[in-house]
């Protein structure tokens, strides 16, 4: 009994040195709300490696190369411009079905606009594969009539949550472990003192084991499905001032624009004289100012010795 009490009390001993990396860690990541996965079809293979964004990387330790896990969570923000926020709306969440993704939030409201007008705007964020992210984002963008003006801002980040996610795994194992010692103890156990202290310490890592179990799940989700937040504008709320049919502000951006191209203009000669012509024209330069400036030289002797030559000839 001695020697059972003893293990016990090592054990006891272990896990209360790991109570307080555990209180740290033991809340779920603030990376996303809890509440972002409301709604998500139950899927068991959904999560599996090839849904992952997981990348490969080689690491040396102790001269042998090792495979390590690469966590990324990938989201993504976008503001579009259509012209019926519910129809996009709809088509937003069609296609993330379609991808074997889900809806999370969605929300359609009117806004008065300073004309009194009542106009569509909206909102929606919803879940696709992270290895299908692109795709569903220049889907998203394929309902906007010019992706040039229609599309106001568009966002991704990422988030590498490796080194969490392996503290985690190491965590589990060690208390799985702890955990199984303690049933093996439990097992031999005589005295109804040394069960009671052993199950309650049991059901102390076991809840911490189901903790850590969940947080684990989390990084996976949340590495599995990307979250795409779009935010969706009606045309009328973006609609150019006109007076008569004219658009002022269109006329402003083409002369901008002509101001711009002029500059351009301007700059690229100015580049190709210092570059192009300047070398070219240099050594010409200087061939021609030898040359005219020796044929000055030499008229001026000229017309310095015709005088004198006269003057000797009428002597």
């Amino acid at each position: 009994m001695f020697k059972k009490s003893l293990v016990i009390m090592m054990l006891l001993t272990l896990l209360t040195a790991c109570a307080p990396a555990r209180s740290e860690k033991q809340s779920v990541p603030e990376i996303m709300p809890p509440e972002i996965y409301a709604g998500a079809p139950p899927a068991a293979d959904v999560y599996s490696e090839g849904a992952r964004t997981i990348e490969k990387e080689q690491v040396v330790s102790s001269g042998l190369p090792n495979p390590v896990e690469r966590l990324v969570i990938r989201n993504a923000n976008l503001s579009i411009v259509v012209r019926d926020p519910g129809e996009a709306m709809d088509e937003i969440i069609s296609m993330a079905e379609g991808m074997g993704g889900f809806v999370v939030t969605s929300n359609l409201y009117q806004r008065r606009l300073a004309n009194g007008n009542l106009v569509l705007e909206g909102n929606v964020t919803v879940r696709v594969p992270a290895l299908k992210l692109n795709e569903a984002m220049e889907k998203i963008k394929g309902l906007v009539d010019d992706p040039r003006t229609d599309v106001l801002s568009e966002n991704i980040n990422g988030q590498d949550v490796t080194a969490e996610y392996t503290d985690l795994k190491s965590r589990l194992r060690t208390l799985e472990d702890a955990a199984e010692q303690l049933r093996k103890i439990m097992e031999t156990a005589t005295k109804t003192e040394d069960v009671l202290n052993v199950l309650n310490e049991l059901r102390n890592v076991t809840e911490q084991i189901e903790v850590l179990k969940g947080q684990i799940k989390y990084y996976e989700e949340s590495a599995a499905m990307s979250a795409i937040s779009v935010n969706l504008q009606a045309q009328e709320t973006v609609a150019p001032i006109t007076v008569g049919g004219w658009k002022p502000e269109g006329v402003a951006r083409d002369a901008i624009q002509a101001l711009i191209d002029a500059y351009q203009t301007i700059a690229s000669g100015v580049i190709w004289a210092v570059l192009f012509c300047l070398p070219i024209a240099l050594p010409i330069g200087l061939v021609i100012f030898f040359i005219v400036r020796g044929l000055l030289r030499w008229r001026k002797r000229r017309k310095a010795t015709i005088p004198a030559a006269t003057a000797e000839k009428s002597d």
